[in-house]
């Protein structure tokens, strides 16, 4: 691990960002002068060669962590997606994709001689890859090179904004595993991220940094930052080094993780919602993309390795402060006797007309509701919409979603809940005692 991180008193954890991990103006200058050259070849020359009908790249959107933002010092790919019209759907994206990438390698192989970069290509081991990666190699400069990842994809988001709940019904219906097509939202992907504040793009370097090993992927850690701060400061201005602690505590309380947000998709639709509840049902920890909910982040992973190294970090220099005491996390702890709940109301069909009604207290508005005792059992109405119209997200700690069939004698919790979008909503199940730690 980084014993120049750990050595880094807590009150110098900004100038370590800017000094170690920040990149430089040369490297992004070098990355966009390379990107735009890849992008120049797949638009005009990649598929010139094929015979009418040719095959179309409606656009290519840069994703990872240059996309988003939070790439570091001479250790970041550049991820480039490229969406294709000869991809007519989800399945046919898995299908035709390796003829897609062997092509790109071809005309690749080809058109090299005319840059002033080597390209070098690695051989994948897959028999039907979802990833052509290459390198390209600057053949007047020593040591300047930029990784690639090229994805082909097919474009199933036709507009901005929030997808219409169709393309998550036609990513169910294809029975996929879990994160397959996680491409086909790339944009969602980076701008989940790309608009957060400039701190938490640091905080998000400085876990990534600390990180550096192939456990949990890096986007679940960068998806635990997002969090942190949403649910514990909120502040533009936090202080680094509480952040960084904050997301070591929910990595060191891995196993009550289950983290998701409805930016992007909810429980409107009857299909996904179904789908929701069965993913939340999985063993812990469980953070969904945000951009793909067939996606549990860093499921199958040796999170009790990182969360080894979470509590040897956390007494370090790095987490203490100028007196030698420890830094103190943000509260983002759900406390079953205070804590506020809402939850979420799949719409009811004909054919579940028998669920009980949520009954509300009296006065309660849309976004103010109350549980029923089965611990089983976990239902609500959906938030209120904030004046931004911005994101919004739901936390479950150890809860099960299930649909209700009858009201149970009187509600789990006497508090109410008037969150907005982009507040959390944490729900703990009710024959648990309160945590004492900092996680949701």
């Amino acid at each position: 691990m980084a014993q120049d991180l750990y050595q880094t008193p807590a009150r110098k954890l900004d100038k370590f960002v800017f000094d170690v991990l920040q990149p430089d103006s040369t490297f992004l200058r070098q990355a966009g002068q390379a990107i735009d050259t890849i992008c120049e070849f797949l638009k005009t020359n990649c598929f010139a060669d094929r015979p009418p009908p040719r095959i179309k790249v409606d656009r290519i959107v840069k994703g990872g962590s240059l996309g988003k933002g939070t790439s570091l010092k001479g250790g970041s790919d550049a991820d480039l997606v490229v969406f294709l019209d000869c991809f007519k759907g989800y399945n046919d994206q898995e299908t035709n994709r390796a003829g897609i990438i062997q092509e790109i390698r071809r005309m690749l192989e080809k058109c090299q001689q005319q840059w002033h970069f080597e390209v070098i290509i690695e051989t994948s081991r897959w028999p039907n890859p979802r990833v052509l990666s290459f390198q390209m190699r600057s053949k007047t400069t020593v040591n300047e090179s930029i990784d690639f990842d090229m994805l082909p994809a097919y474009n199933a988001l036709r507009s901005r904004g929030k997808p219409h709940s169709q393309v998550y019904v036609e990513l169910i219906n294809c029975y996929s595993r879990g994160g397959e097509f996680s491409t086909c939202f790339t944009e969602l992907q980076r701008d989940f991220v790309v608009e957060r504040c400039t701190k938490l793009k640091s905080l998000i370097r400085l876990v990534k940094y600390w990180y550096k090993q192939s456990l949990p992927p890096k986007y679940a850690l960068e998806l635990l930052s997002v969090y942190a701060w949403e649910r514990g400061s909120r502040d533009r201005a936090f202080k680094m080094a509480e952040g960084f602690r904050t997301v070591l505590e929910l990595i060191r309380q891995y196993k009550k993780l289950c983290i998701y947000w409805t930016i992007n998709y909810d429980f409107e639709d009857e299909l996904v919602a179904g789908f929701l509840n069965k993913q939340l049902r999985k063993p812990r920890p469980i953070i969904l993309d945000p951009a793909d909910p067939m996606g549990i982040v860093g499921e199958g992973s040796r999170w009790d390795l990182l969360a080894r190294e979470a509590e040897h970090c956390c007494h370090q220099q790095c987490c203490m402060d100028l007196y030698g005491v420890s830094v103190q996390p943000w509260d983002v702890l759900v406390s079953a006797a205070s804590q506020e709940v809402a939850a979420i109301c799949p719409p009811l069909s004909p054919a579940s007309s028998t669920r009980a009604p949520l009954t509300q207290k009296p006065g309660a508005s849309r976004g103010r509701c109350q549980l029923f005792t089965d611990p089983q059992c976990l239902c609500s109405c959906q938030p209120e919409q904030s004046p931004q119209g911005s994101s919004g997200f739901e936390i479950h700690t150890r809860a099960e979603v299930c649909l209700v069939t009858a009201p149970e004698p009187g509600p789990v919790y006497t508090g109410t809940s008037t969150y907005t979008r982009n507040q959390a909503v944490a729900i703990q199940q009710p024959r648990e005692q309160p945590s004492s730690c900092t996680v949701l």
